[in-house]
């Protein structure tokens, strides 16, 4: 018996330590692999005049590393099913496998990095929830896709090539294979606990987590750490997180609040119970009297960014017809220092409506049930008629089911559009941007006088891959005159497809000020997001641009107000609109409006201070950009609108100038992260967050 126990033991730890060898021979080349890819990566997307200290980029070489060994020995502790009970040449196949689904991961996140300016988040998940052939067919036409596969296929021979070499010098599956029982116990104990200790990341400290991605104060290099498998885990557990709203404290606690009451007393609100914060967030100041609701259009304008604004000129023109129209002040309110909510459609487009910074959030049953704030439905009680209309499909994560439940009357979409244009012709993402303002102009005119409308327009032809229709007339532009950065190949027809879109929405514009309709309606436009060809916007002096959109206001006799060139953002749009057509009702006061003084008082600026907020987590105020709750991350990049005149870039439309200022600007303060007002913007998240779980779990 004794033998047979000595047998069966000797034989387990044979096989376990044959395990431990085999996984840590393959944890080493899936390191080298990722790291050469981080340093690849790096290179290729190292911005021309960019510095940066040695320390920094150790640190994330270092760092990157470190995620690097994390992954490849948590893929290993899985291994140990299977590596230490099969044999040599099966071991290595599943190696080869292995190693071409981790350097495949990393390439994805270098192509993410390249379009979205992050590594993969949640969004990647649209390749399955938007139309899977449509994006599919531009990643064909706008991505490297054979020259990737053939890098993918190169870095993974050359992993199996090094795999294959220490397989031959280390020999896993005989080496001290011929040990005393206890020797191999031994060494199965301090090969298991290495492993252990690789998949944690650390001997001492907790283990690596998505803060410690933050190793400067530098985003551009701090987006470098990630390897593609973490950046996809991370980006799995966010999806989790949206769509799992059971638990309300969540998203209050993550900010660093126990309830709702905490953040709300930070905020200055009525914070005795959670139905008076829950109220308080919907709560109102009073219209004016006699005031009479006016008609809201309001365009989403894909991937419509700031900067080619900033460079606007008769030798560079990328408004067209819009360029008119923002010369007035009574008739036209342009934000200039904008930031949107999200980095993609969908989900800008879902934090717009239903002030969420949760996404996606309607693609499942939510979707399905009548959000009572959804702003369609906030119109729609108001008495207004409700209609949706973009050149896209609306079949498009389910649109066409989500907004008819959420307050639109009317979905038209690219079909709708085919049907009443049958010249019109189906791309990839839809008709031509051109055939929703023809349908606008007849649809406005046939308008009943006695029921306002409230359209939401969605456009989809300034999209990868930046194709026009063939009767489009490309405008001829001096180059010299633009100051971003100019590596992206497809910078050229993104400006072309961008003045195809805005001189659209420009003609439109001057149509309904020349019309009947002028005196009370109101047009209002911004981005969904920025768009990669125009820049990494790795300098600190250029990443305020990272997130900034155009907002405008186009209506009769407007009062601007002080608050153009001040830090503001998506979340501000429809409170800033609603007073101003008429409109009070339910819909969540997710920010400031726009169009009153700035506010005076620390007080009044917990509430309504000049800040802007990406959801994803990140806050920007005049001074400079940081992470909520994460103090380490701030660095300074304040606006050329805060900074003194001469040191801006001129330019010829001054109604474009980031360099134009208001009374309402204050002197510049000094650049450092402030703890008040980040605490009061995590409060704000935190309490949006809530608002939506606490309002729609089952």
């Amino acid at each position: 018996m004794p033998s047979t126990f000595a047998r069966i033991l000797n034989s387990f730890l044979h096989c376990s330590l044959r395990g431990l060898l085999r996984v840590w021979v393959l944890v080493v080349p899936l390191v080298v692999a990722q790291s050469l890819i981080r340093l690849g990566q790096l290179a290729h997307f190292w911005p021309s005049g960019y510095q940066t200290a040695g320390t920094d980029l150790a640190s994330v070489v270092v760092q990157g590393l470190r995620f690097d060994l994390k992954v490849s020995a948590i893929a290993g502790f899985l291994l140990l099913l299977v590596l230490p009970w099969v044999t040599g040449k099966v071991a290595g196949r599943i190696a080869a496998a292995v190693a071409f689904v981790y350097v495949m991961l990393s390439l994805v996140n270098l192509h993410y990095f390249g379009f979205y300016k992050t590594p993969i988040d949640s969004l990647v998940f649209g390749l399955v929830e938007d139309d899977t052939v449509a994006v599919l067919q531009t990643i064909w036409r706008d991505f490297p896709v054979v020259w990737t596969l053939l890098l993918a296929a190169l870095l993974t021979v050359g992993t199996v090539a090094l795999h294959r070499v220490l397989v031959r010098r280390l020999r896993p599956d005989t080496v001290l294979q011929t040990h005393h029982a206890s020797v191999k116990l031994v060494l199965v104990i301090v090969a298991f606990f290495a492993l252990v200790f690789a998949g944690k990341g650390t001997l001492r400290e907790m283990a690596l987590q998505r803060q410690h991605l933050t190793v400067t104060t530098s985003q551009f290099l701090n987006d470098m750490v990630p390897n593609g498998v973490i950046a996809l885990k991370y980006a799995w557990d966010s999806r989790g997180q949206s769509q799992n709203l059971q638990d309300p404290l969540v998203g209050l606690k993550a900010m660093g609040f126990d309830s709702p009451l905490a953040a709300a007393q930070v905020l200055g609100l009525p914070h005795g119970s959670a139905a008076q914060v829950k109220a308080a967030l919907s709560a109102h100041e009073p219209l004016p009297n006699g005031v009479r609701k006016k008609n809201l259009v309001f365009f989403l304008m894909e991937s419509w960014s700031a900067e080619p604004l900033l460079y606007q000129s008769p030798q560079f023109d990328v408004l067209g017809r819009m360029a008119p129209t923002l010369a007035d002040p009574t008739r036209a309110c342009h934000f200039r220092n904008f930031d949107s909510a999200q980095p993609g459609t969908h989900p800008s487009l879902e934090a717009i409506l239903f002030s969420t910074p949760i996404t996606p959030l309607t693609l499942g049953d939510v979707g399905r049930k009548p959000i009572p704030w959804a702003i369609p439905r906030v119109m729609k009680d108001a008495g207004y008629q409700t209609l949706f209309v973009t050149s896209a499909r609306s079949g498009w994560r389910d649109l066409n089911r989500v907004l008819a439940a959420q307050g639109f009357d009317e979905v038209v979409d690219a079909n709708t559009l085919k049907a009443q244009y049958p010249e019109a012709t189906l791309g990839i993402w839809g008709v031509w941007d051109s055939y929703v303002f023809q349908y606008l102009q007849k649809r406005l005119a046939a308008q009943n006088a006695d029921q306002p409308i409230f359209v939401f327009v969605l456009t989809s032809t300034n999209h990868p891959p930046y194709d026009l229709p063939a009767d489009y007339q490309r405008v001829p532009r001096d180059m010299a005159q633009w100051k971003g950065e100019t590596g992206s190949d497809t910078l050229l027809p993104n400006l072309d497809s961008y003045h195809y879109a805005t001189d659209l929405l420009g003609a439109f514009v001057q149509d309904v000020q020349k019309g009947p309709l002028q005196a009370h309606t109101l047009i209002a436009a911004t981005g969904d997001h920025n768009v990669r060809s125009f820049g990494i916007y790795a300098d600190a002096q250029r990443r305020y641009l990272a997130r900034q959109v155009p907002f405008v206001i186009w209506g009769h006799n407007l009062a601007c107000g002080q608050q153009q060139t001040l830090p503001a953002s998506h979340r501000d749009m429809f409170p800033t609109l609603l007073p101003l057509v008429g409109v009070d009702g339910p819909y969540i006061n997710s920010g400031r409006n726009l169009l009153r003084t700035p506010p005076a008082t620390p007080a009044e600026a917990a509430l309504n201070g000049a800040r802007a907020v990406f959801f994803t987590g990140e806050a920007r105020n005049a001074q400079g950009v940081w992470q909520l709750g994460r103090e380490a991350t701030f660095f300074c990049t304040p606006a050329p609108a805060l900074k003194p005149a001469t040191s801006a870039t001129p330019t010829a439309n001054s109604a474009n100038s980031p360099t134009s200022s208001n009374s309402g600007n204050a002197p510049p303060a000094a650049c450092a992260f402030n703890a008040l007002e980040d605490q009061q913007e995590r409060a704000r998240y935190g309490l949006l967050d809530w608002n939506v779980r606490v309002s729609l779990k089952k």
